[in-house]
């Protein structure tokens, strides 16, 4: 068990920089996620811990001891690949205890190891079989108790759901969380899956384009988004996005998007009175904007007419595509509610939860 410190790391192939100043702590026992779109450095960084990539520039260490220059094998690290990578002629037994077979550990700690981390991944009945008798979700399994028996400092995660279909994929990321709280263990977990990172982390750090947006908690990450991209990352469907400029009228603030207006709650006046007339960016989450007649008591309901383009009813809510001016945006609202397409319907926005965007710099304004 060990902390994990990227020290102002940066990679460069070539002429690319595909990690960029990287400086995070992952504290001991952690279960942090590195989540980004495709390209964005992640998988890259954790290559770099792993001793898969050396390092451009600045430092990586694992507890007190920089591991720039320790080989892979000696950096006590167990890594489990989007691939699942396993011998298809030995066995599942045989595939988990190859690694220490050749660390030449004793054949009955070798079988004490494997018969643990089976019994906690509940694969116990499948040792005896090849890889090719098991399904994806039983291949990962056994690929991850490989990993378990090495019995390493940190744990490192590439992407090891995406070969698994949704209902697979549910289930395996809560058996990883478990795990996490039994092996007491860092982990680091690296995926481009935001309800992935969202269900599963302690902290997430959000990376793109090789740097580092911004690393917190989960809610926090979604309630305070220091910037435009963590915003319209961290969510599903995406927060709403709208130009805008602040302007004043009769003492209050009111949002300006051309098609609409709303008020901004006064206690935030203050906050936004130096971005008056200023171009801004206006956001608000799908899930912050209601039907008029199921919205919750007690919120700073706004009222926007827009109309109707398609709506998805998905059982449990209504997913409503809206359009006011040449702009989209998403509704999630009560599944009682009903607005046939091309109508203009009337929509209330909670004020409460809304976000402003500096349009240049693209910062949280707050």
């Amino acid at each position: 068990m060990a902390s994990v410190t990227y020290d102002h790391v940066t990679k460069k192939f070539g002429d690319v920089v595909a990690v960029n100043d990287l400086d995070i702590k992952i504290e001991d026992k952690e279960f942090l996620v590195l989540v980004g779109p495709s390209g964005c450095g992640k998988s890259t960084a954790l290559r770099c811990l792993a001793g898969l990539e050396d390092v451009t520039e600045g430092r990586i260490l694992i507890g007190d001891q920089v591991v720039n220059d320790v080989a892979p094998k000696d950096r006590d690290i167990a890594m489990v690949f989007q691939s699942y990578a396993l011998y298809p002629h030995m066995s599942v037994f045989d595939n988990m205890a190859f690694g220490l077979k050749l660390r030449k550990t004793p054949r009955e700690e070798i079988k004490r190891r494997v018969q643990v981390a089976a019994e906690m991944l509940g694969i116990q009945e499948l040792l005896n079989r090849k890889p090719r008798q098991l399904s994806g979700g039983q291949r990962q399994r056994v690929a991850v108790g490989r990993a378990i028996v090495r019995e390493p400092k940190v744990f490192l995660f590439d992407e090891p759901l995406s070969n698994l279909d949704a209902k697979l994929r549910v289930e395996t990321r809560a058996n990883i969380s478990k795990l996490h709280l039994q092996l007491q263990t860092t982990f680091i977990y690296v995926t481009h899956d935001q309800t992935e990172a969202m269900t599963m982390a302690s902290r997430i750090a959000v990376i793109n384009k090789g740097l580092l947006q911004q690393v917190d908690t989960p809610q926090t990450l979604y309630d305070r988004p220091d910037n435009l991209f963590v915003a319209g990352f961290i969510g599903s469907p995406a927060m709403n996005f709208f130009p805008a400029h602040i302007r004043k009228d009769t003492g209050k603030l009111f949002i300006d998007g051309g098609t609409f207006n709303v008020e901004i709650p006064t206690e935030r006046t203050d906050v936004y009175g130096p971005y008056l007339d200023k171009p801004i960016t206006f956001g608000i989450r799908p899930e912050d904007i209601y039907n008029p007649d199921f919205a919750p008591p007690g919120i700073l309901a706004q009222p926007v007419t827009a109309k109707v383009d398609v709506t998805e009813l998905l059982g449990n809510e209504i997913l409503m595509y809206l359009k006011t001016g040449e702009h989209i945006f998403i509704a999630r609202v009560d599944p009682r509610s009903r607005y046939a397409i091309g109508e203009d319907a009337k929509v209330v926005l909670n004020m409460a939860n809304m976000h402003i965007f500096d349009r240049e710099t693209e910062k949280a304004i707050r």
